[in-house]
């Protein structure tokens, strides 16, 4: 399990034409000066729903509602009340319980069968558990809400009329689960959206509302949920580098950060963008005015000019100011969150489980295919 080898040859240039699911085609930017670049380039437009601009599938709009506007200056303003949620200390008040919660899991797989399914078993109940919590979502509601988001990522693994199901009936259980909220607010971040609402309409409306609570819930669980199942079985499919970091436990933040910008789990898909006006990159090159734009977080990571040995995992790397969070405006806001839960997953696993190896050869391990999350869909574990 190595950095794909299509990422070590895309350097030559900043750019190139990539055709997506849909059959349309836009420009592909990889050069990490390029796509830091234009994280924060007011030139490249987040709004996507134009009638020109590529659609990242036919059977699927993600990403693309005409009725939030995603760039500055209303993105700005609805996203600092987001950001203002996501504070330090909401964030760190959460680690007892994200402990909790992953001592709790891993009594359930010692517990249970062995080989265990880590992904089941671990990588998927660890954040969905958080975010419904730090978010007011009841925990009997889980599975169902688990179903949805899955349906909603999907591109192509799903008939057009499933996925349409599945964005229909995420919308509407969180439209209920606001109004249940709004009648009997508790001390939660869905509770505090809505006051704020409520509060002043012209800060967030009801649709701005329902849309951030959507993605919230999405970003902080399936992504998280990817990162450590996949990136977990990345660093046991390399026993010497676990042993190392059960020799220093300091290690576990390092390790994290690497694993982050060498296991990408999500698809540039994510960041499709806009040119509103013509753009020239480091190479001489130019992004033409009315194309549609994918800056690969990917490629940036493996960019030899940024990151020696970029195809080498290593965990002791320094400096490792890798793009998988996004940059500038758009910068993730629950990052901490995510780093959290992935260094107390990834030292909770290996503390409780010093031997744990993968259970089949790490060649085996089916990818999931025809969504927008690309992590492994099996993974057993044995100890």
């Amino acid at each position: 399990m190595e950095m794909p080898e299509a990422l070590r040859d895309v350097h030559g240039s900043s750019a190139m034409e990539v055709t997506l699911p849909s059959g349309d085609t836009a420009t592909l930017v990889t050069r990490y000066q390029d796509v830091r670049a234009l994280f924060a380039d007011k030139r490249l437009s987040r709004n996507i729903a134009r009638p020109d601009c590529a659609r990242i599938s036919k059977d699927n709009d993600l990403f693309m509602d005409p009725h939030i506007d995603p760039d500055p200056p209303k993105h700005t303003q609805v996203r600092s009340l987001v950001t203002k949620a996501f504070t330090a200390r909401r964030i760190e008040s959460l680690r007892p319980y994200v402990q909790e919660v992953a001592d709790q899991l891993l009594d359930e797989m010692a517990a249970g069968p062995r080989p265990a399914e880590l992904n089941e078993a671990f990588a998927f109940p660890l954040p969905i558990k958080v975010i419904c919590k730090l978010l007011g979502v009841p925990a009997e509601d889980r599975d169902q809400f688990r179903g949805y988001v899955d349906g909603f990522l999907a591109v192509t693994k799903l008939p057009p009329e499933e996925i349409g199901k599945a964005r229909q009936n995420l919308w509407k259980y969180l439209g209920d689960l606001i109004e249940a909220k709004r009648a009997n607010p508790a001390d939660d971040l869905i509770s505090e959206f809505i006051r704020v609402r409520d509060e002043d309409d012209n800060r967030m409306n009801e649709h701005e509302l329902h849309f951030w609570c959507q993605g919230l819930l999405i970003a902080g669980y399936v992504t998280t949920a990817s990162q450590i199942g996949t990136g977990t079985a990345v660093l046991l499919n390399r026993p010497d580098l676990v042993r190392e970091i059960q020799a220093d436990w300091s290690l576990v933040p390092s390790a994290v950060e690497e694993l982050l910008r060498t296991q990408i789990m999500g698809s540039s898909v994510g960041t499709m963008r806009y040119a509103v006006e013509d753009i020239p990159l480091s190479d001489g090159s130019v992004i033409k005015k009315g194309t549609s734009v994918l800056l690969s977080e990917e490629g940036a990571n493996c960019d030899p000019a940024v990151f020696d040995n970029p195809f080498e995992l290593d965990i002791r790397r320094e400096e490792n100011h890798h793009m998988t969070f996004g940059a500038g405006i758009h910068y993730c806001v629950g990052a901490a969150l995510a780093r959290m839960e992935l260094q107390i997953a990834t030292e909770s696993l290996l503390r409780r489980f010093p031997s744990i190896r993968l259970a089949k050869p790490a060649n085996e391990l089916p990818r999931a295919l025809g969504g927008f999350m690309e992590g492994f869909t099996e993974i057993p574990v044995d100890w």
